[in-house]
């Protein structure tokens, strides 16, 4: 049975692919999938997400390629509206990131959120909560600590707890263009430099029927990374979406 008009039900996967391969002077393997589901039902509402990047490279036609991207990460998330606007939520991810030396980063993020705009078509709302971040640093990374700075090596894991912020926007522009923002910071409780801000932006075009084309924006921003690690991560892709929506 279809929901009324007026309903904020709804179920939506989306399926993401892209990639990029070159062959001669240079040598380049791109590759960037993933998986999105988002149920509301009431008083409640759900989400998961999946999603893997990889790419490999060699500067030139006699030279071997190294991987230089390779990156997995998982969340859950489920919220339920007290009464009218305002939600409980608690979500969980995990991420595991060869270059920025983490085997696994896990963030387990309970909260509350306000809904300024909720609708089917359309939300923006913010959140406030906490997050407690658990890395397990990858070996290489806390062997080559022991060389560099023998008196203050890197720990093979680390606990931060943080007081989280989060804003986010989606807005359905007509029937053929989605537009969504978010950015989140999270600033630790006991050490002021650990500090973390990631922003995201798409912007999804349809082509016919469930197929859809999706420019994506991820900035990733890290004040306190493991030693020898870039501050800031940059992400720009374009996808193919395949989309399955009640």
């Amino acid at each position: 049975m279809k929901p009324a008009a007026d309903s904020k039900d709804g179920t939506t996967l989306k399926l993401t692919a892209g990639g990029l391969l070159s062959a001669g002077n240079s040598r380049n393997l791109a590759l960037t999938a993933a998986a999105d589901y988002f149920m509301r039902r009431s008083t409640s509402q759900f989400s998961a997400l999946a999603a893997v990047n990889y790419g490999r490279s060699a500067p030139g036609a006699d030279l071997p390629t190294e991987t230089t991207v390779e990156n997995y990460q998982g969340s859950v998330r489920y919220d339920y509206f007290f009464a009218g606007s305002l939600a409980g939520f608690g979500s969980v991810s995990a991420r595991r990131d060869r270059f920025q030396e983490l085997d696994l980063r896990l963030n387990f993020d309970p909260g509350l959120a306000y809904y300024f705009i909720d609708e089917k078509e359309q939300r923006f709302w913010g959140e406030l909560g906490y997050d407690l971040q658990y890395d397990v640093r990858r070996q290489e990374a806390v062997d080559a600590s022991l060389i560099e700075t023998p008196d203050d090596p890197l720990d093979r894991t680390e606990v931060r707890h943080s007081v989280r912020g989060f804003a986010g926007y989606v807005n359905q522009v007509g029937s053929a263009v989605k537009f969504n923002a978010s950015a989140e910071y999270l600033q630790n409780v006991t050490e002021a430099k650990n500090a973390r801000v990631n922003v995201d932006i798409g912007l999804t075009s349809q082509i016919n029927g469930s197929f859809s084309i999706a420019t994506t924006f991820s900035l990733k921003f890290d004040n306190n990374p493991v030693p020898g690690v870039e501050k800031t991560d940059l992400v720009t892709a374009l996808n193919l979406v395949y989309t399955l929506q009640q």
